[in-house]
């Protein structure tokens, strides 16, 4: 395991103050080149989720949606039409029942992919432009909201897909580039800038933003870089990264903390049923927690050990995917994932850039929706 003080890449990756979302080196245009190796470990009987797709982004100066299958194997690559180059943030990609948002932070907008069976797995339907640099994506409402390094922004969904025009947008209460991700709680957003603030921000009736973005009540005095977060109906699952905690929020307030024990800075956060999976990026670690009410009990320190350090999760219907990035290169885990929370490593993949960046799972029956 490394230790918090000798991992220089998680404190890249969460510097607090200004200028912490900046452009990430970028390695390389050429998609298949980028995929280097893919070993695979299957677990007899576990072919269930075979159709299952894992997604992410190249993050290069020619973004590109990277479509795995649960073997580890590139089955599609698709332009985003967009400059990548974003970090230090969580949710850069989001889907929904047949559409794929991927944030491009170097050209300031974020592409719509659309779930198409018979021609592609993931097909680009358009570019939707942003405020400002996009950091993260999320739908609800019949919307998709895009959070930038400055403002969170609101876009109708019809039959014709996503309006590229906004219906509301508020600015951050910081607004300095430290943007990390956005949730739908209920009838509001839940937005982390890691410059200390953990704010929500109300929806109108139809879902647009409206209003202005506020403080949410009783952040903890030792506040150190809100980061990652994972939403279910009122509540909200959010990691105070540098203080080593992940709080629960709900109805405007933080109303519980719990340390994460031996684990160091957990950045992102997965949440499915009775368990919440936090990526701790400078112990290279995931860890289980049960959540149930206000209480959040951590259940077991360490379910899976990466040689990087982890820099996004997902997690869907016992199926988990998490990227780590170590010195030039990225990984892909893929897991099975049991009735009780435990990880068992499906396949991997490495990719020669440490710049690939989100992480969704399409489920086999979500492209017949």
């Amino acid at each position: 395991m490394a230790n918090w003080r000798g991992n220089s890449h998680c404190r890249n990756y969460l510097r607090l103050h200004r200028g912490t979302i900046m452009n990430k080196a970028i390695i390389g245009s050429a998609l298949l080149a980028c995929m280097v190796a893919g070993a695979v470990h299957a677990r007899d009987g576990a072919q269930w989720n075979d159709g299952d797709l894992i997604v992410t982004a190249s993050n290069a100066t020619n973004n590109a949606l990277l479509v795995y299958n649960t073997h580890g194997v590139l089955i599609e690559q698709a332009k985003t039409g967009g400059t990548g180059g974003v970090s230090g943030n969580a949710g850069g990609i989001a889907q929904n029942h047949d559409l794929l948002a991927v944030v491009n932070f170097g050209s300031g907008n974020v592409s719509i992919f659309r779930k198409n069976s018979d021609i592609a797995p993931l097909q680009w339907a358009k570019l939707v432009p942003a405020i400002s640099n996009p950091v993260s994506v999320a739908f609800g409402h019949h919307h998709l909201y895009i959070l930038t390094a400055t403002h969170i922004e609101s876009h109708a969904i019809d039959r014709r897909g996503v309006d590229p025009v906004a219906d509301g947008h508020a600015q951050l209460v910081h607004a300095d580039g430290s943007a990390a991700q956005v949730g739908v709680i209920g009838g509001q957003l839940i937005i982390t800038e890691k410059s200390n603030a953990i704010e929500t921000v109300n929806l109108a009736n139809g879902g647009a933003v409206a209003g202005a973005t506020h403080l949410v009540a009783n952040i903890p005095v030792n506040v150190n870089a809100p980061f990652g977060l994972a939403t279910r109906g009122d509540n909200a699952y959010v990691t105070i990264a540098h203080a080593n905690e992940i709080g629960l929020v709900r109805n405007d307030a933080v109303l519980t903390v719990t340390g994460s024990g031996t684990q160091m800075a957990p950045c992102w956060v997965a949440l499915d049923g009775p368990y919440l999976f936090s990526a701790n990026s400078p112990s290279h670690s995931v860890s289980r927690y049960v959540v149930s009410g206000r209480s959040i009990v951590q259940e077991a320190a360490v379910i899976a050990s990466f040689n990087g350090a982890p820099t996004d999760i997902t997690y869907r219907d016992n199926l988990a995917a998490v990227i780590d990035s170590n010195g030039p290169a990225s990984h892909v885990s893929i897991f099975n994932v049991d009735d009780d929370g435990n990880f068992d490593l499906k396949s991997s993949v490495t990719l020669n850039s440490a710049a690939t960046n989100g992480i969704a799972i399409v489920k086999a029956d979500d492209l017949d929706d």
